[in-house]
C-alpha cells in the first residue's frame, strides 16, 4: 500500500481529511465503496450515510444503461 503525507492546516483534522479523499476516490471511480469506507475508517453503513450527505451518489449507474436493464 501506498503512503502519503500531507499538512493539513489546523481547521481540518486527520479524520475530516480521510473521509474526504476516500469520498472523492470513491466518487471518480477508483475504489469501490467498501475500500473507501475502509480508509475512511468507517463501516459501509455509516460511509453511505456520510457520503450522501455530501450529495455523492451512492449507487452510479448510467441512465442508459439502467433503461436497458429495465428493458430486458
Amino acid at each position: 500500500m501506498n503512503q502519503f503525507t500531507i499538512e493539513l492546516p489546523p481547521t481540518i483534522s486527520n479524520d475530516e481529511a480521510r473521509l474526504l479523499l476516500a469520498a472523492k476516490l470513491y466518487e471518480v471511480g477508483k475504489l469501490s465503496l467498501g475500500k473507501a469506507a475502509k480508509l475512511a475508517g468507517y463501516s459501509k453503513e455509516t460511509f453511505i450515510e456520510l457520503i450522501s450527505k455530501m450529495n455523492i451518489a451512492v449507487i452510479n449507474y448510467p441512465a442508459a444503461e439502467l433503461d436497458r436493464e429495465i428493458s430486458l
